[in-house]
Parts: structure tokens; sequence; C-alpha cells
């Protein structure tokens, strides 16, 4: 039979070194979160289709009209643009600034019956609306009579 001697301060240094090791782990995954979201903004998104047009809002608070981009570009739609965020305060003896950035870019697959040539975007109160339009024909197309035989 082996023998060991008990030390009680084994155990509370096992605990501080699985305690330093979750610190440091945390400590790395917020710097990792600090660092991507100052890079990258996914704004989020609603997608509806309608009788005569396909609708995207995006919500895209604080970001202006003049840093977004909608294009088309081989059958799909890209929404694209940069959000610049500084809130500066100024105090007597405290100063604070607080800024965020990003880029963003969504795209979407535009279907068949989507009228590329009349696609607008509307942008108001942070949101920015995006309406694809539905070919006439494929309006038209949408009932059809079945023969019975």
């Amino acid at each position: 039979m082996l023998v060991t001697r008990y030390n009680p301060n084994m155990n509370i240094t096992e605990f501080r070194r699985g305690f330093n090791l979750i610190n440091s782990m945390l400590d790395d995954l917020g710097q990792y979160k600090t660092l991507s979201s100052t890079n990258k903004f996914t704004p989020s998104i609603n997608t509806r289709e309608g009788e005569f047009a396909y609708h995207i809002e995006v919500d895209l608070p604080g970001v202006s009209k003049e840093n977004i981009n909608v294009q088309v570009e081989d059958n799909s739609l890209v929404i694209s643009g940069e959000r610049k965020f500084n809130n500066e305060v100024k105090e007597e003896n405290y100063y604070k600034v607080e800024s965020s950035f990003g880029s963003f870019s969504r795209s979407f697959s535009l279907p068949k019956e989507a009228d590329v040539e009349n696609i607008h975007a509307e942008s108001k109160d942070g949101v920015l609306e995006v309406i694809v339009p539905k070919l006439e024909s494929a309006i038209v197309d949408k009932v059809k009579k079945v023969e019975i035989k």
C-alpha cells in the first residue's frame, strides 16, 4: 500500500492554477471580441414577399444614406456600407470618447421574376427599405387555369 502525506495547501494551489487558466482564456476571448466588433457590423434584416414586389428591410441605426451602397451584381442584390459612430463627452475635468465603426455587406439572390431595372431604396429613421418589383408577366402568370379533360 502506498502512503502519501496529506498537504492541505495542494488543493488551494490546484484551484488557483485552474482559476488563472480560466481567467486567461476569458481575457483572450475579450480581446478577440473587441477586435472583431470594431471591424465587422452585421445589421438585422427582414425580408417578405408581397403580391407585386419583394421587400427587404435593413436596420441601420446611425448610418447615413451616403454610407450605404445598393447594387445588382450577377443576378444578386448587394447591400453594403460602413457604420461610423463617435460619442464624445467634454465636461470640466472629464473627457470621454467612444468610437465604433464597421463595414457590412449582405447579398441576396434575385429570383427570375424580379424586375431588376425598377429596384428602388429608401432610408428613413435608421431603416433602409429596398423594394424589388416583380415583372408584370410573372404577376399575370401566377393564376393559371387548368383544363379538365
